[in-house]
Protein backbone atom coordinates (compact mmCIF):
# COMPACT_ATOMS: atom_id res chain seq x y z
CA UNK A 1 0.00 0.00 0.00
CA UNK A 2 1.39 3.37 -1.04
CA UNK A 3 1.29 6.70 0.77
CA UNK A 4 -1.35 7.83 -1.71
CA UNK A 5 -3.53 4.86 -0.78
CA UNK A 6 -3.25 5.70 2.92
CA UNK A 7 -4.11 9.35 2.23
CA UNK A 8 -7.16 8.33 0.21
CA UNK A 9 -8.40 6.04 2.98
CA UNK A 10 -7.84 8.84 5.50
CA UNK A 11 -9.81 11.27 3.31
CA UNK A 12 -12.61 8.69 3.09
CA UNK A 13 -12.72 8.43 6.88
CA UNK A 14 -12.80 12.24 7.10
CA UNK A 15 -15.73 12.43 4.70
CA UNK A 16 -17.54 9.84 6.77
CA UNK A 17 -17.08 11.98 9.88
CA UNK A 18 -19.19 14.75 8.31
CA UNK A 19 -22.48 13.47 9.73
CA UNK A 20 -25.08 15.41 7.74
CA UNK A 21 -27.91 15.09 10.22
CA UNK A 22 -25.86 16.27 13.18
CA UNK A 23 -24.87 19.51 11.47
CA UNK A 24 -28.33 20.13 9.99
CA UNK A 25 -29.94 19.95 13.42
CA UNK A 26 -27.18 22.11 14.94
CA UNK A 27 -27.64 24.77 12.25
CA UNK A 28 -31.41 24.71 12.79
CA UNK A 29 -30.88 25.61 16.45
CA UNK A 30 -32.39 22.38 17.80
CA UNK A 31 -29.22 21.30 19.63
CA UNK A 32 -27.53 17.90 19.48
CA UNK A 33 -29.56 15.33 17.51
CA UNK A 34 -27.94 12.61 19.61
CA UNK A 35 -30.00 13.81 22.59
CA UNK A 36 -33.27 13.85 20.63
CA UNK A 37 -35.60 11.06 19.53
CA UNK A 38 -33.76 7.78 19.09
CA UNK A 39 -30.38 9.50 19.53
CA UNK A 40 -29.25 8.60 16.02
CA UNK A 41 -27.79 11.11 13.56
CA UNK A 42 -29.44 9.19 10.70
CA UNK A 43 -32.14 10.36 8.32
CA UNK A 44 -35.10 8.78 10.15
CA UNK A 45 -34.32 10.49 13.44
CA UNK A 46 -33.51 13.80 11.76
CA UNK A 47 -36.85 13.52 9.96
CA UNK A 48 -38.60 13.26 13.32
CA UNK A 49 -36.97 16.52 14.41
CA UNK A 50 -36.86 18.58 11.21
CA UNK A 51 -39.51 16.98 9.05
CA UNK A 52 -39.34 15.59 5.53
CA UNK A 53 -36.79 18.09 4.27
CA UNK A 54 -34.41 17.10 7.05
CA UNK A 55 -34.88 13.43 6.25
CA UNK A 56 -34.24 14.00 2.54
CA UNK A 57 -31.16 16.19 3.00
CA UNK A 58 -29.64 13.81 5.55
CA UNK A 59 -30.22 10.80 3.31
CA UNK A 60 -28.73 12.55 0.29
CA UNK A 61 -25.80 13.97 2.25
CA UNK A 62 -24.84 10.70 3.93
CA UNK A 63 -25.21 8.60 0.78
CA UNK A 64 -23.46 11.29 -1.26
CA UNK A 65 -20.33 11.52 0.87
CA UNK A 66 -19.83 7.76 0.55
CA UNK A 67 -20.36 7.93 -3.19
CA UNK A 68 -17.73 10.69 -3.37
CA UNK A 69 -15.22 8.62 -1.38
CA UNK A 70 -15.63 5.50 -3.52
CA UNK A 71 -15.92 7.55 -6.70
CA UNK A 72 -12.66 9.32 -5.92
CA UNK A 73 -10.90 5.99 -5.52
CA UNK A 74 -12.40 4.84 -8.82
CA UNK A 75 -11.44 7.99 -10.73
CA UNK A 76 -7.89 7.75 -9.42
CA UNK A 77 -7.70 4.20 -10.77
CA UNK A 78 -7.17 2.55 -7.40
CA UNK A 79 -7.09 -1.22 -7.08
CA UNK A 80 -10.18 -3.04 -5.82
CA UNK A 81 -8.59 -3.49 -2.40
CA UNK A 82 -8.17 0.27 -1.94
CA UNK A 83 -11.69 0.97 -3.23
CA UNK A 84 -13.02 -1.54 -0.70
CA UNK A 85 -10.94 0.07 2.05
CA UNK A 86 -12.33 3.51 1.09
CA UNK A 87 -15.87 2.12 1.34
CA UNK A 88 -15.16 0.69 4.77
CA UNK A 89 -13.38 3.86 5.93
CA UNK A 90 -16.25 6.19 5.06
CA UNK A 91 -18.69 3.93 6.94
CA UNK A 92 -16.35 3.80 9.95
CA UNK A 93 -16.05 7.59 9.90
CA UNK A 94 -19.82 7.98 9.93
CA UNK A 95 -20.35 5.49 12.75
CA UNK A 96 -17.36 6.63 14.84
CA UNK A 97 -16.60 10.29 13.92
CA UNK A 98 -13.57 11.53 15.80
CA UNK A 99 -14.81 15.13 16.20
CA UNK A 100 -18.09 13.92 17.76
CA UNK A 101 -16.45 11.73 20.36
CA UNK A 102 -16.87 8.62 18.19
CA UNK A 103 -20.68 8.79 18.51
CA UNK A 104 -22.20 8.93 15.06
CA UNK A 105 -24.81 7.10 13.01
CA UNK A 106 -25.45 3.48 12.10
CA UNK A 107 -24.17 3.58 8.54
CA UNK A 108 -26.98 2.22 6.35
CA UNK A 109 -27.40 5.27 4.06
CA UNK A 110 -23.63 5.65 3.85
CA UNK A 111 -23.22 2.01 2.89
CA UNK A 112 -25.92 2.21 0.22
CA UNK A 113 -24.39 5.34 -1.29
CA UNK A 114 -20.92 3.83 -1.31
CA UNK A 115 -22.12 0.52 -2.74
CA UNK A 116 -24.00 2.27 -5.54
CA UNK A 117 -20.68 3.70 -6.70
CA UNK A 118 -18.75 0.53 -5.86
CA UNK A 119 -21.10 -1.92 -7.62
CA UNK A 120 -24.76 -1.01 -8.04
CA UNK A 121 -25.67 -4.66 -8.60
CA UNK A 122 -25.05 -5.37 -4.92
CA UNK A 123 -27.56 -2.70 -3.91
CA UNK A 124 -30.20 -3.96 -6.34
CA UNK A 125 -29.81 -7.54 -5.13
CA UNK A 126 -29.87 -6.53 -1.45
CA UNK A 127 -33.01 -4.45 -2.04
CA UNK A 128 -34.53 -7.50 -3.71
CA UNK A 129 -33.69 -9.65 -0.68
CA UNK A 130 -35.26 -7.05 1.60
CA UNK A 131 -38.40 -6.80 -0.54
CA UNK A 132 -38.95 -10.56 -0.56
CA UNK A 133 -38.37 -10.89 3.19
CA UNK A 134 -40.58 -7.92 3.99
CA UNK A 135 -43.41 -9.22 1.81
CA UNK A 136 -43.43 -12.39 3.92
CA UNK A 137 -42.38 -11.17 7.37
CA UNK A 138 -43.43 -7.48 7.59
CA UNK A 139 -40.67 -6.62 10.06
CA UNK A 140 -38.76 -3.62 8.71
CA UNK A 141 -35.69 -3.69 10.94
CA UNK A 142 -35.20 -7.47 10.96
CA UNK A 143 -35.61 -7.71 7.17
CA UNK A 144 -33.20 -4.83 6.66
CA UNK A 145 -30.54 -6.44 8.83
CA UNK A 146 -30.92 -9.77 7.05
CA UNK A 147 -30.53 -7.98 3.71
CA UNK A 148 -27.29 -6.47 5.04
CA UNK A 149 -26.10 -9.91 6.19
CA UNK A 150 -26.74 -11.23 2.68
CA UNK A 151 -24.23 -8.82 1.10
CA UNK A 152 -21.14 -11.11 1.29
CA UNK A 153 -23.16 -13.99 -0.16
CA UNK A 154 -24.39 -11.76 -2.96
CA UNK A 155 -20.83 -10.56 -3.58
CA UNK A 156 -19.64 -14.16 -3.90
CA UNK A 157 -22.51 -14.91 -6.30
CA UNK A 158 -21.40 -11.96 -8.44
CA UNK A 159 -17.97 -13.53 -8.76
CA UNK A 160 -16.03 -11.39 -6.31
CA UNK A 161 -12.66 -12.79 -5.28
CA UNK A 162 -11.95 -13.75 -1.68
CA UNK A 163 -10.34 -10.40 -0.92
CA UNK A 164 -13.29 -8.28 -1.99
CA UNK A 165 -15.82 -10.68 -0.48
CA UNK A 166 -14.01 -10.57 2.87
CA UNK A 167 -13.94 -6.77 2.61
CA UNK A 168 -17.72 -6.70 2.18
CA UNK A 169 -18.03 -9.14 5.10
CA UNK A 170 -15.93 -6.77 7.23
CA UNK A 171 -18.23 -3.90 6.29
CA UNK A 172 -21.25 -6.00 7.29
CA UNK A 173 -19.63 -6.81 10.65
CA UNK A 174 -19.14 -3.08 11.27
CA UNK A 175 -22.79 -2.34 10.43
CA UNK A 176 -24.02 -5.11 12.72
CA UNK A 177 -21.85 -3.73 15.52
CA UNK A 178 -23.47 -0.32 15.00
CA UNK A 179 -26.91 -1.99 15.17
CA UNK A 180 -26.17 -4.19 18.18
CA UNK A 181 -28.86 -2.49 20.30
CA UNK A 182 -31.48 -3.22 17.63
CA UNK A 183 -30.30 -6.80 17.31
CA UNK A 184 -30.49 -7.24 21.08
CA UNK A 185 -34.06 -5.88 21.18
CA UNK A 186 -35.12 -8.15 18.31
CA UNK A 187 -33.60 -11.16 20.06
CA UNK A 188 -35.18 -10.32 23.42
CA UNK A 189 -38.56 -9.85 21.72
CA UNK A 190 -38.20 -13.24 20.05
CA UNK A 191 -37.46 -14.92 23.39
CA UNK A 192 -40.38 -13.24 25.14
CA UNK A 193 -43.05 -14.22 22.62
CA UNK A 194 -43.17 -17.96 23.48
CA UNK A 195 -43.45 -17.18 27.20
CA UNK A 196 -46.24 -14.72 26.45
CA UNK A 197 -48.12 -17.44 24.57
CA UNK A 198 -47.64 -19.92 27.44
CA UNK A 199 -48.98 -17.33 29.89
CA UNK A 200 -52.06 -16.82 27.72
CA UNK A 201 -52.60 -20.58 27.66
CA UNK A 202 -52.36 -20.85 31.44
CA UNK A 203 -54.85 -18.01 31.88
CA UNK A 204 -57.35 -19.91 29.76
Amino acid sequence: MTVGDVVLIGVSYGLGCLCTGYYLVRLSGRGDIRTLGSGSVGARNVGRVLGRWGFALTLIGDAGKAAVAVGLATVLGQADGVRTAALIAVAVGHIWPVQLGFRGGRGIAVTLGGLLMYDGRLVLLAVGVFAVLYAVWRKYMACGLLAVVSLPILAACLGYGWGRTLGIAALVAILLTAHRAHIRRLWEGRKQRPSARSNEGSER
